[in-house]
């Protein structure tokens, strides 16, 4: 497993018992062997030594086995359909100390495992995790998507480009593309929510912190995760995280926050708007006076068209603002200015799922979630 180009090794980490903690890296993979093979490349070089890389294959059709023989991963089959029991599938036959997690299409630095087991020397750390942002070689589209996920004020909700200030900050949730686990905690609540599809993640940190166990974020730690393009990956991305973090809501109240359900009403605003903005402007709400003044009557008319115009101008700004001062570190001028654009497709996509999560709950009886992972690429099975 270790190539010849690894970086310097550091002394490994020791239990309480003064035995180094066995470690393991967990991805969970399906049809994405040329991205996986430049994961496994990069994690074979890690700064750490004796870790070893787990693969949860849910029966790619690719080359995927190949890839993970090249690299010396330990390859797994997997029976199931969803990331949550992919990764159960493999926990349950695993006997580590810590499992680190990523996924197939990310570009881990060399040191990034080093970074995060090291914090286990204290016995308080139960979890440990960083922000992840698009690595520098994804395309200019895909830039633009990280700046919207990290513009402040908008999109605060993401927890991606969370970099509090900080050494090791306490956190209530460091998504799964970036994190470390003690293995006695997992097992301890019984690893992932069995068939949850989608916000996975977020389950398990609820019920990790429910058995009184603390998580917490290291801000230095990034890991590059590649970003969706635009624009139909992207909004197919954002609906998918929409509906399945609706549905988890339903079946775990205790993650969700009044923002999940208020991005829900997001695309019936916005309809709403327009229609109001074009019965005013037909009814002379535009003409009647200059938007700018406040002298003579405000009828329905001028409030629909100058009211809209207004709620527009502040949303755009915000976006901007945002932007300018978010955390991601592919701000520029034409990812900022291009943010309400990025901010606004987000807002709308994520609200569809929302409302798609509605319905079927609804129709279930709050039923939904369960079953096969829903996926924004083509590699999905």
């Amino acid at each position: 497993m270790l190539g010849p180009t690894r970086a310097i090794m550091v002394e490994p980490v020791l239990k309480e018992d003064g035995t180094p903690f066995k470690v393991a890296i967990l991805i969970p993979t399906i049809n994405n062997a040329d991205e996986l093979a430049i994961v496994l490349d990069r994690l074979t070089q890690q700064t750490y030594p004796d870790i070893e890389i787990v693969i949860s294959d849910s029966k790619s059709r690719d080359h995927t086995k190949d890839v993970c023989e090249k690299y010396g991963a330990t390859w797994i089959e997997d029976p199931s359909t969803n990331r949550a029991d992919a990764c159960n599938f493999a926990l349950r036959q695993m006997d580590h100390d810590l499992v680190l997690f990523t996924d197939d299409d990310t570009v881990p630095p060399l040191d990034w495992a080093e970074k995060l087991i090291r914090w286990f020397k204290d016995p308080e750390v139960g979890a440990v995790g960083g922000p992840n942002f698009a690595p520098d070689d994804d395309p200019f589209g895909a830039k633009c998507a990280d700046v919207a996920f990290c513009t402040k004020f908008m999109t605060a909700g993401t927890r991606y480009g969370a970099q509090p200030r900080g050494e090791l900050v306490p956190i209530t949730h460091n998504p799964g593309v970036n994190c470390a686990h003690r293995m006695e905690n997992l097992r301890q609540v019984n690893f992932f929510e069995p068939g949850c599809i989608g916000a996975e993640d977020v389950v398990l940190d609820a019920k990790i912190q429910r058995e009184g166990h603390k998580l917490f974020i290291d801000p230095s730690n990034v890991m590059p995760h590649r970003r969706r393009r635009p624009f139909k990956p992207y909004m197919k991305q954002m609906r998918n995280y929409g509906y399945t973090r609706m549905v988890a809501n339903k079946r775990w109240p205790e993650i969700a926050t009044w923002s999940h359900t208020a991005i829900g009403f997001f695309p019936w605003l916005t309809a709403l708007s327009i229609i109001a903005l074009v019965a005013g402007i037909a009814t002379g709400g535009a003409t009647d006076y200059p938007w700018f003044t406040i002298d003579g009557d405000w009828t329905w008319s001028r409030i629909a068209v100058h009211g809209t115009l207004g709620l527009m101008g502040l949303y755009i700004g915000l976006s901007w603002l945002g932007a300018a001062i978010g955390t991601s570190p592919h701000r520029s001028i034409g990812t900022v200015a291009l943010a309400p654009l990025f901010v606004f497709l987000a807002h709308w996509a994520y609200g569809q799922g929302v409302n798609k999560a509605w319905r079927e709950i609804r129709r279930t009886g709050g039923a939904a979630g369960v079953g096969r992972q829903i996926d924004d690429r083509e590699r999905t099975l």
